[in-house]
């Protein structure tokens, strides 16, 4: 029997072809998303040491809208532009976005607003795939391929989770369905990304479970408690929920404020002073910027809410609307770390509630928003192998599945497409293969049109 390569040369004719494609993307995007968590981390680390800087969040808006108004071009579109690219080439992606994305990630977080990272990491991933896929003159498909790779580049140096990377990338452009053909491209990206970026020097959050399980049911060692599975189905659900509120008031806020304000000036002057608003009612800086690490002893974080007493039942419920707010008023940055701190802060609450571990569900909560809110419950299974270790696997898969179901036909990516219905009775996936921004256009219809009579009235 002659061997694949022998038979079929094409196939070893591609794996060079990739590899020399993918070595420069993942060096690249490696070395900038580097220097942008080196980036982010001197801006927070500058924000904590001077408090007083959350005041001038407002003119920083300022300066972030103007500069996506007279050099942004398109980039404005986001990760949205990117899967639309992937789906549809069009326009093209701009080589500005990655650096306008970059200095304007940083300034949010320099000046308090409450975002996360993995947008911006993604997008210098697109931005820098994109033009070197006009370099290289690539054809269509090999443009989509090699930019599948960058955002999986992107996300996997970001995080240091690689496969999660290669995974989300292709999990993340349409509900229900996961097409194959960019995996060894994206996973190449992804790991050589993460070596790069963590050769630089660049660290990441490490997290731990401490919850060690051992059942007997009829007097024999079982792997998997009934009773836990059955709380941890309860808590999926709440997540799942989450998910949904999350990206649904995201949305709604942008419809609130352009119906209202329009003026997109007036729109981040707004959420700025919304922001510091809060801040000043909740006496503390707990859940402005990333949330990784308490900003103050007992304060409330991502990594306290893995201990008893490590989050407020609210926790999740103030970062979920400040972040909301935040993003839909125009600052920048991504969605995903702020959902890690609503769904491990909720994780928090519930294992309080349903009288379960507070280390292993504040995981779940963790990994199980996070899928809802994207629509990525194998990346989210496989990233809690990644971070949290694979003795918990089946319980990881469990939450990020059941939240997903729960989460509807919704998500925080408007060009995600819808391939394959999550509900059982809805037949014909040609009919539902469209953008999730079009199942909004009624809800986006009726805020508006309150929201206009809400302007227009006199109190």
């Amino acid at each position: 029997m002659s061997h694949p390569l022998s038979a079929n040369p094409k196939i070893f004719v591609q794996i060079i072809k990739w590899t020399l494609l993918i070595i420069p993307v993942a060096m690249i995007v490696g070395s900038l998303n580097a220097f942008f968590l080196w980036s982010l981390s001197t801006a927070t680390q500058t924000r904590i040491a001077n408090d007083w800087l959350i005041y001038l969040l407002p003119f920083a808006g300022l300066v972030i809208v103007y500069l996506y108004r007279n050099l942004g071009k398109n980039a404005e579109g986001g990760n949205n532009l990117i899967m639309d690219e992937i789906h549809q080439p069009g326009a093209g992606i701009p080589t500005r976005m990655g650096p306008l994305v970059l200095i304007t990630t940083v300034i949010t977080h320099l000046f308090g607003g409450s975002a996360g990272r993995e947008g911006t990491a993604v997008q210098i991933g697109a931005a820098a795939t994109h033009t070197l896929a006009k370099l290289f003159n690539l054809n269509e498909q090999d443009k989509k391929l090699i930019l599948i790779s960058g955002v999986a580049a992107g996300f996997a140096a970001v995080f240091g989770t690689p496969l999660t990377g290669a995974i989300f990338a292709l999990e993340v452009l349409a509900i229900g369905r996961i097409k194959y053909d960019a995996i060894i491209p994206a996973l190449f990206a992804a790991i050589l990304a993460d070596l790069v970026c963590s050769a630089w020097g660049a660290h990441h959050a490490h997290y731990k479970i401490d919850f060690l399980e051992q059942i007997t049911l009829f007097s024999h060692a079982v792997d998997i408690d009934p009773l836990m599975m059955a709380k941890v189905i309860i808590a999926a659900v709440a997540f799942g929920l989450a998910g949904y509120l999350f990206g649904e008031l995201t949305h709604a806020f942008k419809d609130i404020f352009k119906a209202t304000l329009k003026n997109p000036y007036l729109i981040v002057i707004a959420g700025g002073l919304i922001v510091i608003a809060s801040v000043q009612l909740l006496g503390n800086y707990d859940y402005i910027g990333l949330g990784v690490y308490s900003v103050r002893e007992g304060g409330v974080s991502i990594m306290s809410a893995f201990h008893d007493g490590g989050a407020q039942w609210y926790s999740w419920i103030v970062k979920l609307l400040l972040t909301a707010v935040t993003l839909a008023a125009g600052y920048k940055g991504g969605e995903v770390t702020p959902l890690f701190f609503v769904g491990a802060t909720l994780g928090n609450f519930m294992a309080w509630v349903l009288g379960a571990p507070v280390d292993l569900f504040a995981a779940l909560g963790f990994l199980a928003v996070f899928a809802a809110a994207t629509n990525t419950p194998l990346a989210c299974t496989i990233m809690g192998v990644e971070l949290f270790g694979s003795e918990y696997m089946l319980y990881f898969a469990v939450a990020c599945y059941c939240a997903y179901y729960f989460s509807g036909h919704t998500g925080i990516y408007g060009s995600q497409r819808i391939a394959v219905p999550k509900l059982f009775d809805l037949k014909g996936a040609p009919e539902m293969d469209g953008k999730i921004a079009s199942l909004r256009e009624t809800h986006s219809s009726l805020l508006k049109a309150l929201a206009k009579k809400l302007s227009g009235r006199h109190w």
